[in-house]
């Protein structure tokens, strides 16, 4: 009996420290939970690399927010023939920026990133220096655009840190939602008598329960590159693996662990009623008071954030409904995760002598 409960201890510790190197494969990783930024797990988080088409990520970020899906645009001089991953666009060829965007993420097309770039942007250069400029506005530090595509550059990096932070952004698109968790879709093709059919190359979108997406890229001077995202029990994941040879068992082990070990605490709903707060020279003697959004953040599995209010004992009338008057933040072991503000749930003016004679008569007639 002892001798089996020992082997099965040992075969769990064998498991145990199979998955923690298998998360050590890549060079640099990250997982970070999406609504809070909260970060679940990290490797060399923000150390400078070469990040291939991932680069593709602000490219769409970028074209969504500058864009308009209908726009038309044409494949020109410098998009025809890029090499690498390629869309085959023609000379002159002419797509939507929605199609574009397709091309770009799923099959990776580095002539539809050229289109699209020249296309927002003027010329390729400019457009990468609006790349680089969003990033550094998106709090990215680490992070250098040349390419719009993510071909070998010297000088072209970021890090994994960074690059989970433009995903968030990136995944609070609806278009880009919808495009990178998209498996399969067809595309016009000129002069051909049929569509180009795009398969997503991200292959955790058929394999990976929850997943959403993200973005591919490999050369041989990034290495294997993933951007990835999944979604169980409320619990929104995206992560990162730079220059990772086994790059999508290695995102498949680091979101199984997230979600292993974390959950969303949700302490406070949206219009829930926090409490009532005292009113001086108002028509009403207090007022209350509402949160202004959902007060969830990732803790782990034995964990319970603590809520701390932030809301005065009194008020001056005059309050608007909507009006922000304190906030509700949660903390966990001394970090805040997350801060929603608190909202008067209803008007109340200043007593006037009107409306201090109404009270009075309305009193008397009431008894």
């Amino acid at each position: 009996m002892k001798k089996s409960v020992a082997a099965f201890a040992l075969s769990l510790l064998i498991l145990f420290l199979g998955c923690r190197g298998a998360l050590a494969e890549a060079r640099a990783a990250i997982l970070v939970e999406s609504t809070t930024g909260r970060v679940l797990y990290e490797k060399n988080a923000d150390e400078r690399l070469p990040m291939a088409s991932t680069t593709k990520i602000m490219t769409a970020l970028l074209a969504i927010e500058r864009g308009d899906p209908a726009d038309i645009v044409t494949a020109g001089p410098n998009a025809f023939g890029v090499p690498g991953t390629s869309l085959y666009l023609s000379l002159g060829e002419q797509l939507t920026l929605e199609e574009m965007l397709y091309g770009l993420m799923l099959a990776s097309g580095n002539d539809a990133a050229v289109a699209i770039a020249e296309h927002i942007g003027g010329t390729v250069e400019e457009f990468c220096g609006m790349m680089t400029a969003r990033a550094r506005e998106l709090g990215c530090e680490n992070t250098v655009f040349l390419t719009p595509h993510g071909l070998p550059a010297q000088g072209h990096y970021t890090t994994a840190r960074d690059l989970s932070t433009i995903t968030l952004s990136a995944m609070r698109l609806p278009l880009f939602r919808q495009i990178v968790s998209t498996q399969r879709v067809s595309l016009p093709w000129q002069d051909h008598g049929y569509d180009r059919v795009l398969a997503n190359k991200n292959k955790l979108l058929s394999t990976y329960a929850g997943a959403l997406g993200v973005k591919t890229g490999y050369t041989r001077a990034a290495g294997r590159c993933l951007v990835f995202a999944a979604e169980r029990e409320e619990l929104s994941l995206v992560g990162a693996v730079l220059n990772c040879p086994d790059w999508f068992d290695q995102a498949a082990a680091i979101l199984d662990e997230g979600f292993a070990e974390w959950k969303m605490a949700k302490v406070l709903s949206k219009d829930e009623t926090v409490r009532f707060v005292a009113v001086r020279g108002g028509t009403a003697e207090a007022v209350r008071v509402v949160a202004g959004a959902d007060a969830a953040a990732p803790v782990r599995r034995e964990d319970w954030p603590q809520l701390t209010i932030s809301l005065p004992d009194l008020l001056d009338a005059g309050i608007r409904a909507g009006q922000q008057v304190g906030t509700a933040s949660l903390v966990d072991h001394g970090q805040t995760l997350l801060t929603v503000p608190l909202l008067a749930a209803e008007d109340v003016p200043q007593r006037s002598f009107r409306t201090g004679w109404q009270r009075f008569l309305s009193f008397w007639l009431l008894r």
